[in-house]
């Protein structure tokens, strides 16, 4: 996939505000992990703060909302977003894959980042399925979610959103050429 262009730094502030949410989100994906995130769903505020760290990427965001339902959905949303606007025409390596292991949990995650999104998803959590389908469909990606094997359905949670920021790190680092056989891909007027 070429993402060719900017050298500079890979950053976005957007912000998404429906009836139900509202949602601010910073985004800069050459950075070393920090977060900042004033998410009220402890959990939700728990896993963003992993795909941060496990990304490489600092995610400063602020998101409120009237159920959870709506909450996990649309912060899903704003960060897949943010993902693919900060990405830009830059080169990137476009896929990657990791395997990570929590106490009695294994979970693998691979990742393309290209403009084919897919995804199949295996979490033991409905929201959290909907979470990662949601971030996928608007980062045009194409995600798999693989349970090696686990119980504990926090750990699975949890290891799957590690796997998820560091097959993103792999993926979204910067490349010296096209990942691809179809060269640049170009978007023109018909």
């Amino acid at each position: 996939m070429s993402r060719k262009g900017s050298t500079g730094g890979r950053k976005k502030e957007l912000g998404r505000r429906t009836r139900e949410t509202e949602i601010v989100v910073k985004l800069d994906l050459d950075g070393s992990g920090t977060y900042k995130c004033d998410i009220p769903d402890e959990f939700l505020r728990h896993m963003v703060e992993t795909l941060a760290r496990y990304s490489g990427a600092d995610i400063e965001i602020a998101a409120k909302g009237d159920i959870a339902h709506h909450l996990i959905e649309d912060v899903a949303i704003a960060l897949g977003k943010t993902f693919r606007e900060a990405l830009g025409e830059t080169t990137v390596q476009r896929i990657g894959s990791a395997v990570v292991p929590m106490d009695d949990a294994l979970v693998q995650v691979s990742v393309d980042l290209i403009d084919r999104p897919f995804v199949h998803i295996e979490v033991p959590n409905l929201m959290y399925e909907h979470f990662l389908r949601s971030f996928a469909m608007e980062l045009k990606a194409t995600v798999h979610t693989v349970v090696l094997r686990g119980k504990d359905e926090h750990h699975i949670v949890e290891a799957t959103f590690k796997a998820l920021g560091l097959a993103l790190k792999e993926a979204m680092a910067r490349s010296g050429k096209t990942m691809s056989t179809k060269s640049k891909v170009e978007w023109r007027k018909a």
